[in-house]
Order: structure tokens, then sequence, then C-alpha cells
């Protein structure tokens, strides 16, 4: 009887650890145009999220973020990008201001989401997986500076990460998109 309460109470605990581990698939978000965005849109894509802004040295990896997911949108990957001001002010324009920066300097067309905060007490919940181990259980990955990038696979689990001053067209980025 003690082993059957025993081997019951390990399976409500497992299963309850399994049921609170979250994915990309939990999480919906505000577009650049404030509409409704489920990332469960995405099931089966590998996701690259970086948090964007277009006053900074790191601005011009705009371009090569295009590039990327031009050279690989059709082979199930997406860019999204995430606005924030978090760092010195280097993103203090409007959700139309951002919009217009980046198709008019940049030819952006993968998808640029609301203007968030990445860091701090008022990190967006999105923002809050992908740097906490205890929310992602994988590894905590604070955002250093604009332009880090989040790496999730086709089941909406976060992979790894790049540093800002990593470039978009990498080897560990590219490495990683054309794994199969």
């Amino acid at each position: 009887m003690h082993k059957i309460i025993l081997t019951i109470l390990m399976t409500l605990i497992i299963n309850s650890a399994m049921a609170q581990q979250k994915s990309l698939y939990d999480f919906k978000v505000k577009d650049i145009d404030e509409k409704e965005f489920d990332m469960a849109s995405l099931k089966g894509k590998k996701v690259l999220i970086v948090n964007v802004a277009s006053k900074c040295g790191f601005t011009p990896q705009y371009a090569q973020l295009e590039e990327l997911y031009k050279k690989y949108k059709d082979q199930n990957f997406i860019v999204i990008g995430f606005p924030s001001n978090d760092f010195k002010g280097q993103e203090p324009g409007t959700n139309e201001e951002i919009k217009e920066f980046c198709s008019l300097n940049y030819g952006v067309t993968f998808p640029i989401m609301d203007k968030v905060t990445v860091i701090g007490e008022n990190k967006a919940p999105i923002y809050k997986w992908l740097t906490e181990k205890s929310e992602n259980s994988k590894f905590d990955a604070e955002v250093q500076w604009n332009f880090q990038k989040f790496m999730i696979d086709e089941n909406g689990q976060l992979v790894d990460f790049a540093l800002s001053k990593e470039s978009p067209l990498s080897e560990k980025i590219i490495n990683w998109i054309e794994k199969k």
C-alpha cells in the first residue's frame, strides 16, 4: 500500500512539473499595429527573437536579420523583433515611428511586435520566459543589450541565445537554422 501511494505521489509530482513547463506557444503578444499575435501560430517553425532598437550601434543588424529572414522564411523559419527602449533610450519612437523606420531604412518584412521592456521588474512575460531558468527550465540569459538573439526550436522550446555582438549571419545561427 505504501508503494502504491508513493508511486501515485511521484506520478503527480512529475505530471505537475511537466505541466508547468512553458513553451513559446503559451504567449500572446501585441504586434507593432497593436493587434494580438498568438505565438502558437508559429508551431513547426524555428524562431529567432531579437530585442531591437533604432538608435544603437547594432541597428545595422536589421539588414542582416532581414537577409536571414528572406533566405530561410520558406524553410519554416521566422525572425520576430521586439523593440525595446531599455538601454540608454535607444528606441524612443512610437510603434508607428518604429514601423516606418524599419521599413524605410532596412526594408524589414519580418514581424515587429509592440515595444516591450526586456529587463527589470516590468519585463514582458515572454522575456521573463526567455531569460529566466525558472520560467524556461533551460538557462538564465539576462538581456545584456539591444539585438540579443534567442533561438526557439520547432516545438516552441528555447534552445540557445547569441549576444548582441554576434551577427545574425553568424555560423552559430546559420548552423542552428539549417540543422534538421
